[in-house]
């Protein structure tokens, strides 16, 4: 059987991701809000601007109007920037049924109050509408292209997660599932912070043993913010936490990391930026992270030296050399 899908953000991902719901036979429709931009996709096929080569699949409908895309399905799969997110929400909310289900790609904090993406879904909609997250160590790229990918959906409803990973579920396409969705977040989200703290440390010029270290200890650190928030510990040694978490902090595919690299090498900030010229969401990531460490009372060295870079001016090599200056202590979590 197939099933429908609209999926709303038309970048990297959210291409990606229609990409591979229409591989599998699903009715697809992909929405984006530059109407230059989707009637370059309409007539090329393919989207040239983040995926170049890659040809949709002749399934794949495509549109800039946002009603025909929330009235097609009664599932939305969101893949915008978490800045956008709860606009995005709130521009659907008159538009969509009562039984929609809320599904997004999107890893971050909301920016205003730093909770969770599902608790933004549940105050701008309901607590009971389902609502899910696609995570895990996936390059948009490599899942346009069709090559192996594994991640994980976390729902608050198991059916709403079984329905999902049947919809994205191919040979080449692993989906696990979970109902732990506050994991799965923390995960996707503190990563993108810990990318950029990597690529740090190699734009400096530092080797694998600093890269290994910094990836070892920033799981530690998502592990104790997890905690706190509620998560299960176990979820983190998955897909979604230690996965991500390698994927985003050793390949060059990931902007976070890229961005790190620049600002390693001297590179200011703004022109690091629009070089990448994609959201880079460990930025503000950062901030969030930051203050709810401070929130909860949660030791996290290397979120904290992030954010002094990223918002105090504080030189990446002095960060590093704080990190490395930290009292001697137990490796206990």
């Amino acid at each position: 059987m197939t099933s429908k899908i609209s999926v709303l953000g038309a970048g990297s991902w959210g291409t990606a991701l229609a990409i591979q719901a229409a591989r599998n036979g699903n009715q697809t429709m992909l929405w984006g809000h530059h109407p230059e931009h989707i009637n370059n996709l309409i007539q090329d096929r393919q989207n040239k601007r983040y995926l170049a080569g890659l040809t949709f699949p002749d399934s794949l409908q495509i549109t800039d109007n946002l009603q025909i895309a929330a009235q097609y399905s009664e599932i939305l799969l969101i893949s915008v920037p978490s800045h956008a997110f709860k606009e995005t929400l709130a521009k659907i909310k008159p538009l969509v049924p009562s039984n929609i289900k809320i599904a997004w790609a999107t890893k971050g904090f909301n920016p205003e109050t730093g909770e969770l993406l599902h608790q933004t879904v549940a105050n701008i909609f309901s607590p009971e509408t389902p609502a899910a997250i696609i995570s895990g160590p996936s390059f948009a790229r490599e899942v346009a292209a069709d090559l192996p990918t594994a991640v994980t959906i976390a729902a608050t409803l198991q059916s709403f997660a079984d329905e999902l990973a049947n919809i994205m579920h191919s040979p080449r396409f692993r989906t696990y599932t979970t109902t732990d969705i506050i994991s799965v977040q923390v995960g996707g989200a503190v990563k993108n912070v810990l990318a950029i703290a990597a690529g740090i440390a190699d734009g400096i010029g530092y080797g694998a043993n600093t890269r290994a270290a910094l990836v070892t200890r920033g799981i530690a650190e998502i592990i104790r913010l997890n905690n706190a928030l509620g998560g299960k510990q176990e979820t983190l040694m998955g897909m979604a936490g230690l996965g991500d978490l390698i994927l985003t902090c050793t390949d060059n595919q990931s902007r976070n990391r890229r961005f790190g690299l620049a600002l390693g090498k001297g590179q200011d900030r703004a022109a690091a930026i629009q070089e990448i010229g994609q959201e880079v969401e460990g930025i503000s990531a950062a901030r969030e992270t930051y203050r709810l460490a401070k929130e909860y009372k949660i030791e996290m060295p290397i979120t904290e030296q992030t954010y002094h870079v990223l918002y105090d001016g504080l030189a990446p090599m002095s960060a590093v050399q704080n990190l490395l200056q930290r009292d001697q202590k137990s490796e206990a979590i």
